[in-house]
C-alpha cells in the first residue's frame, strides 16, 4: 500500500481531493494533516473507510508533527493555507505564517526523505489582474493583495528546493474552485446558502469582476494526473475556460433556486479588487487533461447539493461565521 500526505485535507479542496485519492486508487492509503481552524471540517471526511484514511490534526508549521505526518509518504499534496483574500485584508500575517512558513516546514521535512512528488498548489491569483488575454507559466507574477503573495512565497520555496536540492517540486496555480463542501465565505456557496434563507446577497461593486470557474472535481483529476506525469521543477496552470462575471453567477444561482432578483444587494467594492483573473492551461492540456464536467451541469449539482445538504452548511454557518459576516458585509 502506497502512501500519500494531503495536508489541509479536511477542506473544501483538500477533501474533494481525498475523496478522488480513494476512489482512483485502490492501493493508496492517505494521511491527511489538517490543523482544523474554521475552513477545515472532519464532517468532510465523515465517511472515508478508516483503513485507508488516517487523519492527523496538527499544524504545518510544527516540524514534529510534519515529520511524523510525512514518515513513510512517496507523494506529498500541500493544500494547507489561508485562501480567503477578504480575510487577508484583516489578518495578513496568519497568510504569511502559513502559506510561506508552513511550506517551508513540509519543503525541510520532504528533503530529508525519497519523495516521488511534491505538489505546491497555489493559485491563479498570483499573476494579478489582466483585462485580455491569459497569463502562462512564463509570465511573471504580480501578486495585489496579502493572500495571492503569499501564496507566490510558497511558490517561490518550492521551486529554490527543487534548483537547490533536487526535491521533486511541482507547482500549481488553479483558477476558481466551486463544488461541494466549500466553506460558506466563498461567493457560490455564501450566495447559494443566503439565497435558500432569504438573505440579500452582498455583491461587491458593480459585479462585473470576472473569474474562470474549475468544478473542483476536474482539478482533482489535473492534481492526479501531474503526480503521475508532470515535470518536476515546473509549473501548470489549471483553468477550465469558464468566464462568469460575478453578477452572471449571482443570477444563475437566483434562477436555479427560484429566487427574486431582488435580494441583490450592491456593496462597496473589496480593496483591491482584482478585475478578471486569466490563466492558459495549454502545457497542461499537452499532457492529455480537459475539464470532464460541463460548466451549466456542475453548477446546477452545487446548488442541489447546498439545497439538499442544509444539515452540513448551517452548522458551517456558526455565530463565529455570522460575526464574520457583519463585520464585512453590514448587519443585514
Amino acid at each position: 500500500m502506497r502512501t500519500w500526505l494531503v495536508t489541509g485535507g479536511a477542506g473544501f479542496i483538500g477533501s474533494n481531493f481525498v475523496r478522488y485519492v480513494l476512489e482512483e486508487h485502490q492501493d493508496v492509503r492517505v494521511v491527511n494533516l489538517d490543523k482544523l481552524t474554521y475552513a477545515g471540517n472532519l464532517k468532510n471526511l465523515a465517511d472515508l473507510p478508516a483503513a485507508r484514511h488516517h487523519f492527523v490534526k496538527g499544524d504545518i508549521c510544527d516540524p514534529g508533527v510534519v515529520a511524523e505526518a510525512m514518515a513513510g509518504a512517496e507523494v506529498v499534496v500541500n493544500f494547507a493555507a489561508e485562501t480567503h483574500v477578504d480575510r487577508s485584508l484583516m489578518d495578513a500575517g496568519a497568510f504569511i505564517r502559513t502559506d510561506v512558513e508552513g511550506a517551508f516546514v513540509l519543503l525541510e521535512a520532504a528533503r530529508k526523505l525519497e519523495l516521488k512528488r511534491f505538489i505546491q498548489i497555489s493559485t491563479d491569483e498570483v499573476y494579478g489582474s489582466r483585462e485580455t488575454g491569459a497569463y502562462t507559466e512564463a509570465d511573471a507574477p504580480n501578486p495585489r493583495n496579502p493572500y495571492a503573495a503569499s501564496k507566490l512565497g510558497g511558490d517561490r520555496l518550492a521551486h529554490a528546493y527543487f534548483a537547490t536540492y533536487g526535491l521533486p517540486v511541482i507547482v500549481t496555480r488553479a483558477s476558481n474552485n466551486f463544488g461541494p463542501y466549500q466553506h460558506p465565505e466563498k461567493l457560490i456557496p455564501l450566495f447559494i446558502t443566503n439565497a435558500l434563507m432569504d438573505r440579500e446577497l452582498p455583491l461587491y461593486g458593480d459585479g462585473l469582476n470576472v473569474r474562470d470557474w474549475l468544478f473542483v472535481r476536474d482539478h482533482c483529476a489535473a492534481l492526479d494526473l501531474l503526480i503521475a506525469r508532470g515535470v518536476n521543477g515546473e509549473t501548470y496552470n489549471i483553468a477550465a475556460g469558464n468566464e462568469r462575471t460575478n453578477r452572471d453567477i449571482t443570477e444563475r444561482i437566483l434562477r436555479l433556486l427560484g429566487k427574486p432578483a431582488t435580494l441583490v444587494r450592491q456593496v462597496g467594492d473589496r480593496q483591491g479588487h482584482d478585475r478578471r483573473y486569466a490563466v492558459d492551461a495549454s502545457r497542461l492540456h499537452a499532457l492529455g487533461w480537459k475539464p470532464a464536467h460541463h460548466f451549466d451541469r456542475a453548477m446546477d449539482d452545487t446548488v442541489r447539493w447546498y439545497e439538499s445538504r442544509t444539515d452540513w452548511w448551517r452548522e458551517v454557518r456558526s455565530a463565529a461565521f455570522e460575526e464574520y459576516y457583519r463585520r464585512q458585509y453590514g448587519s443585514r
